[in-house]
């Protein structure tokens, strides 16, 4: 049996929702087999984030070395890369493999507008990964850091898209899910030409951890799956709009989105009407 494969370059999260754990429910429940490369341990749950350590660029380079020496990768994603020495790491093993589906997750800044890396990292993200890029998923946050531009609106949103496709990137895809009122989860893609105005709809749940790796997640296993870009992103629009209906209350804090809600729809509904 052919299996479409994919490939998730991040950080392991310990509570289960987002990281390499959430890219690789993402996958497995778009019938694509997931394979990865941790990047960085962090120790954290619902509430907070304890502990973060990097693994060595060494490391990070035989696991990649590993998956695609024996096992064929139709796209892949990256996520939290840490640190400028992990970054140029990744960007050489990118070039080596060579494939076209690459999707890069620029994992700087947190939902809540916290910077995740330093600037020296950011700016070897843009040279080294940007220009290997078929598509950057940047939140509003990050879209704001790399573009210069306040986003307050969906014209915003498309300047800005303009401003980080000059960076030299394929495609851009500014995720709103962080946007507040009318403009909540209406995403901007840009393919250097047209802008498509992306909405299904916002839907209202405090547990949404997870959400913008899942996106970039969905979209990268139906590339490896043979989709043209666009059908790629419909197909993970709906499906991470549909895990954000079924998202999970657990911890005390703010909840994974439910990865596997196709498994458990019948279910799930049984539990909460008792």
């Amino acid at each position: 049996m052919k299996t479409a494969v994919a490939l998730t370059i991040a950080g392991s999260d310990s509570g289960g929702g987002a990281g390499v754990q959430a890219d690789l429910k993402t996958f497995a429940f778009n019938y694509v087999h997931g394979t990865s490369v941790i990047t960085c341990l962090t120790a954290q749950n619902t509430k907070t984030v304890t502990e973060v350590m990097a693994v060595s660029s060494d490391m990070v380079k035989a696991q990649f070395e590993a998956v695609i020496s024996d096992i064929k990768v139709d796209a892949l994603k990256t996520g939290m890369l840490f640190n400028e020495e992990i970054i140029s790491t990744v960007a050489d093993c990118i070039k080596t493999w060579g494939g076209k589906n690459i999707l890069i997750d620029p994992v700087m800044v947190s939902r809540t507008g916290a910077q995740l890396i330093d600037n020296e990292a950011v700016e070897a993200m843009k040279s080294l990964l940007f220009p290997q890029a078929l598509m950057l998923t940047p939140n509003l946050y990050e879209a704001q850091l790399l573009s210069g531009i306040s986003i307050t609106s969906i014209d915003d949103m498309k300047q800005a898209a303009t401003k980080i496709y000059d960076l030299g990137v394929k495609t851009v895809l500014i995720k709103g899910g962080a946007a507040q009122g009318e403009n909540k989860g209406i995403d901007v893609f840009f393919d250097g030409q047209d802008y498509t105005v992306i909405q299904i709809k916002a839907v209202d749940t405090l547990n949404n951890h997870g959400t913008g790796c899942s996106l970039g997640a969905a979209i990268t296993a139906h590339l490896a799956l043979g989709k043209s870009l666009p059908r790629a992103i419909a197909s993970a629009k709906e499906y991470v709009t549909t895990a954000l209906e079924y998202s999970l209350e657990i911890g005390s804090g703010c909840g994974p989105i439910g990865h596997f809600f196709p498994m458990i729809e019948s279910q799930y509904l049984e539990f909460h009407q008792n």
